[in-house]
This record gives C-alpha cells, structure tokens and sequence, in this order.
C-alpha cells in the first residue's frame, strides 16, 4: 500500500460480501482481468452514503469518494460503490440497503449524518461504519474521521485580512452545524490576530465568534443563495469572502468573477483550483480538510485486513497535513511575499503551540 502523507489512521474490519445493483449506486469499474491465474484477495467492498449535497459537490462529498478510489488504486481488492442522499430522510434507508447488502465498510459522509449512523451502528454491531467530520461516542463500530479546521482556517483569516483592500471580510456557511462553524470561528479569529498584530481594525461580515451567531444559506447546494448573500456582503463592503457551504459557495466564486478583480474567494474542503478550477482565478487560497487522504488509508487498511479501533480515530490537524492551507495559485504574484511569510511563521506557531487555536466546535 502506498503511504498517505505520513498519516496514522485506524479503523475496524468487518467481514462480508455485497451485491448492489448499478441504478442504485456509483460504482467504480472492476479493473482486475478475469482469468488471471494470480491469487487475489477477497473482495473488499467499500461503500458510501454522501450527504444531501451529492458526490460532485467539489467539496467534502467529492473528497471522500476520490478517498475511496485512490483506495482502489493503493488495494486493489478494494471495491468502492457510493449512494447519493437528496435529501436528509434518505441518511438510515441508505445505510441500511449497504448493510443488507453486506458491505465491509460503510462510511457516511457528514455531520448530518451522525444520529442515523449512530442508529444502525447500534443495530449492527458486526459490521463496521465510519463517519467524516461527527464522531460518536461509546460506539465502537463507527471509525470516526474528525479535522481541526480552525486551525487552517485561522491561517487564511489572517491572510484574508492582510489582503483585503476595503478592510472588510466575510463568511458564512451551509448549515449553523459544528463541522461548518469550525471553520468560520478559526476565520474570525485569524482576522484579529491579524488586527492584534498590526494594529489594523479588519472587519469580519456573517460571524460573531463571541455569539456564535451569523449568515447560513441553509443548504449546500443552491448556488442562487450563494450569489445572493455574497452580493449583500460585498454591497456592505467585503472584498474577501469564505463560503462554507459546498456547492452554494459556488455562487459566491460566480460574483467574483463577475467583479473583475475586485472580489476574491477563499474556498473549503479541496484546492478550489483542482476541484472548480473554472474559477481559480478568484480563488485566494483553500482552507483545505484532507478528508481524500483520510479516507483512502482508512479503507486501503481495512482491505489489507488490520485489526482496527474506534478510538482514538482519526484527528486532522495541521502539523500531521490532515488540515492546510492550498497554494496561492493563480494569487502567488499578488499577495505580497512578508505576508506569505508571516502566514508561514503563523502556521509554525500554531503547531508549536505558541499560537493558541481555540474553537468549542472543533473536534476533541
């Protein structure tokens, strides 16, 4: 198996085959040829229930699959098959069609989904979940997949305000849920260590930390919301803007590149220039969840048949890679090289401790 950035996962076997019908799920081709005389590992079956957003979210969805097929690719008994969720009553009848169908693994995309997963993880204590971004606790058969992204997006608050030419920035999010207010505390807070730092007064629009009160499209998949609160924000001045809202903030990177120029996005979850690189060229940076990685070593080892635990799980932070900020891209000549420093001497403080990153959302 090819490592994965030096992380450590751990995870739970659980044994079992599957039979899914192709309408009903995504499903990744089976590229070992037949006949082959070679031995070949038991079939591994790994399969995914994405959150309402969708599997081409070009975000936290989008992740985990391309997790579960770089898994393919590092094991190649690894069979990965995914059911898309269009709506929230969908969570528990798609986990329990995979476990009727007998999958080894059953990851569930999302907080949102941690309550029908801790239900049928209950009921089924033989087979082994995992869930991105909820853990659950005293069940052992749920591998839980949690990232500090205050830490990381801490780091882009303060770029975000070193940057800003009005000294106005904002963010908002898809849902007021802890896996999305994480990442606009650790923002906020980036901001006035920014303003702390250099005596400067960088406003933040769509979140109060000390409140946790602020903006919510209430969905991660309407792109009109997205231009509709991106507009107000920058009618009251914003020049810099964090959707944490999938495929809603979309419609935020649609008004900026209306703007020519004068209105940048901060994206979430995958490197904006990979994942939507139609609109890199407004893409400041990415306040990035390595959720891929995580996903592709837990399942590659669970295929290769480790024993594995629910605790600790698995933690990602900036000093293991799990978290990060992408590169500038397209923004590399524009932001000035002693802010790219002192964003470099942030994150190394951060990691040594002397920075304190502090968020009530953020996972244990």
């Amino acid at each position: 198996m090819r490592p994965v950035r030096g992380k450590r996962i751990v995870a739970i076997l659980a044994a079992g085959g599957l039979t899914l019908a192709a309408a009903a799920c995504g499903d990744a081709p089976d590229e070992t040829p037949s006949g082959s005389g070679a031995s070949k590992a038991a079939a591994y079956k790994a399969c995914m229930v994405t959150d309402t957003g969708g599997i081409d979210d070009r975000s936290f969805n989008a992740s985990a699959w391309a997790g579960m097929q770089a898994a393919k690719e590092a094991q190649s008994n690894v069979e990965p098959k995914y059911v898309a969720s269009t709506a929230e009553a969908d969570y528990e009848p798609n986990l329990r069609q995979f476990v009727t169908q007998k999958c080894n693994f059953i990851l569930a995309v999302g907080g949102l989904m941690g309550g029908a997963t801790e239900k049928v993880a209950k009921e089924n204590t033989s087979q082994q979940f995992g869930i991105v971004d909820s853990s659950i606790a005293g069940v052992n058969n749920v591998f839980p997949m949690q990232f500090a992204t205050d830490e990381a997006a801490f780091l882009a608050g303060y770029l975000a305000a070193g940057y800003s030419k009005t000294g106005k920035v904002a963010t908002y999010g898809g849902l007021k849920i802890p896996p999305v207010t994480v990442f606009m505390d650790g923002f906020a807070d980036g901001v006035a260590h920014y303003n702390k730092t250099k005596g400067k007064n960088v406003a933040v629009l769509g979140w109060d930390k000390a409140k946790q009160n602020g903006t919510f499209a209430e969905n991660f998949g309407d792109q009109a919301k997205g231009k509709t609160i991106t507009n107000t924000f920058v009618s009251q001045g914003a020049d810099v803007i964090m959707p944490v809202a999938g495929g809603t903030g979309l419609g935020t990177a649609d008004v900026a590149k209306a703007s020519g120029g004068k209105i940048s996005v901060i994206w979430v979850d995958q490197d904006g220039c990979k994942s939507a690189e139609q609109y890199c060229d407004v893409f400041l940076t990415t306040v990035v969840k390595n959720i891929k990685d995580a996903v592709e070593q837990a399942v590659a080892d669970g295929a290769q048949g480790k024993p594995l635990t629910a605790t600790p799980g698995y933690k990602g932070t900036l000093e293991n890679d799990g978290v990060s900020i992408a590169p500038y891209n397209k923004f590399d000549g524009k932001v000035d090289a002693g802010l790219k420093s002192e964003v470099d001497k942030l994150k190394a403080d951060i990691i040594a401790g002397t920075v304190k990153v502090e968020s009530a959302n953020a996972p244990k």
